[in-house]
């Protein structure tokens, strides 16, 4: 488990499948993914199959807050497409649970995940993709400390038309300057 002030992320379960298939089949969750089609039970047991064949540091975490001394699974992220020789990795998050949106646990996710892929994979450079109709994840990133590298021009269809994709991205200098207010 990686802990945080606010959040905690673990391992998934298979226990896990049936709320995410419940967030990613929510149209207001999906729009936000590379999901374009609702899921069903048997494709997402079938990806979880997939996954655990996986090197661990490949495999999706599960978000959890903790309320009233219960922990509450909330959303998920990980890092992918890991590039070993140039010391790069993809982050990937979802909340899906729409009541705990724009409350700053997605930001708190990130920065526990951030840190983890530069001190405890040594990766350098750690980057995502965000669709322009996405303006609340890209604040999100931009807090963390992810700066817009470019823009995919109409690379994204959705809800009948063409939308761009930002590419951001954070090196691991760069990480170390904000967490030590500048100094390094």
């Amino acid at each position: 488990m990686i802990i945080g002030e606010r959040v905690r992320l673990r391992a998934m379960e298979k226990e896990d499948l049936p709320v995410f298939v419940r967030w990613f089949n929510d149209p207001e969750v999906r729009c936000h993914l590379d999901m374009i089609v609702p899921l069903s039970m048997g494709q997402e047991e079938k990806w979880y199959a997939d996954m655990l064949s996986r090197l661990p540091e490949e495999q999706p975490l599960c978000i959890e807050i903790e309320q009233n001394g219960t922990w509450h699974h909330i959303g998920n992220l990980g890092l992918m497409n890991f590039n070993h020789h140039d010391r790069s990795a993809e982050l990937g998050i979802s909340i899906g649970e729409k009541s705990f949106w724009s409350k700053g646990y997605g930001t708190d996710a990130i920065r526990l995940l951030v840190n983890y892929g530069f001190n405890a994979l040594n990766l350098n450079r750690i980057y995502l993709r965000v669709f322009e109709t996405n303006p609340r994840g890209k604040r999100c990133y931009e807090k963390v400390g992810f700066s817009e590298d470019g823009r995919l021009r109409e690379a994204r269809y959705l809800k009948g038309k063409y939308v761009d994709v930002f590419i951001m991205s954070i090196l691991k200098r760069e990480w170390n300057n904000e967490k030590n207010g500048g100094n390094k």
